[in-house]
């Protein structure tokens, strides 16, 4: 099968180009392949004749995106309407990769695929700006929105508290008060390599399975690295950030039993598997 994989280079993108290497890949990162540019997706696009696109280029830091509104909105919403027209025309199949960040994260149970959307970030309104010109542009598409996302290289959650863990000082005041589906790229893979196989269609939660909170996931860090250093719970209040973090990131996943297809693996069962394979990577 011919992919491409947009945002190839970055944590996601890399784990998806070594897990997918039995197909015909190209993954350009964003110096090789602007998804701003329509004429520069088009020519990407129309040139190679992909059976899919795999779109991962976002601009997802989350604080940088309240300041710089006009490049979350370039690279998020209009990049992801340049990637659905192409793939339209192409007729190549979408398979987008959005955020829990559409969500308000004041509900009392998980988000499932269908809930209704209300993101307080920049971030989450230019990815749902995105999600809906995918859905306006290219009738073959699946929107997999994924969590708490860390892969082999990083820069991610579990690479930061890592190297603090490591290090001799204070207990580490972690939130306890967000509650989410700490999620490995490789389980995103997984999943990924499921739709591929799977002609289904419309919006999917792709995150890791059961659920914790910050200050549980650097525990089960510590523990699975042999980290020493203690850690203790504190409120979202205690870190003031510029942009405001859901304070609940559950994402159900509904679709998965609906299109019969396996649910994604729990989170601390990924988590075991991730320091299993990749080590310290």
């Amino acid at each position: 099968m011919k992919i491409l994989i947009t945002g190839g280079t970055g944590m996601l993108g890399r784990t998806l180009v070594r897990r997918l290497a039995k197909h015909d890949v190209r993954a350009p990162g964003s110096r090789d392949l602007d998804v701003t540019s329509a004429l520069a997706v088009a020519e990407a696009v129309s040139g190679w004749r992909p059976q899919v696109v795999i779109h991962c280029a976002a601009h997802t830091k989350v604080d940088a995106c309240e300041a710089e509104i006009e490049r979350a909105y370039a690279i998020n919403a209009i990049g992801s309407a340049n990637v659905a027209i192409a793939c339209q025309r192409a007729g190549a199949r979408l398979i987008a990769i959005s955020t829990d960040y559409v969500f308000r994260g004041d509900l009392d149970r998980p988000y499932r695929e269908w809930d209704a959307v209300g993101p307080l970030t920049v971030y989450g309104q230019s990815k749902l700006a995105g999600e809906e010109s995918i859905r306006t542009h290219c009738a073959d598409h699946v929107i997999a929105r994924v969590a708490w996302l860390y892969g082999p290289g990083g820069p991610s959650f579990l690479h930061t508290m890592r190297k603090l863990g490591a290090q001799a000082g204070e207990p580490l005041k972690v939130v306890a008060d967000q509650v989410g589906n700490p999620t490995s790229t490789d389980v995103v893979a997984d999943g990924i390599e499921h739709l591929l196989e799977h002609p289904v269609a419309g919006t999917l939660h792709l995150t890791c399975s059961g659920e914790t909170t910050w200050f549980g996931f650097t525990q089960a860090i510590f523990a699975q690295y042999g980290l020493a250093r203690s850690v203790m719970p504190c409120t979202t209040a205690d870190f003031p950030r510029p942009a405001p973090r859901p304070a609940n990131s559950r994402l159900e996943k509904a679709g998965w039993g609906i299109h019969g297809l396996p649910v994604p693996q729990s989170w601390d069962g990924a988590l075991a598997r991730y320091q299993r394979e990749h080590g310290g990577n």
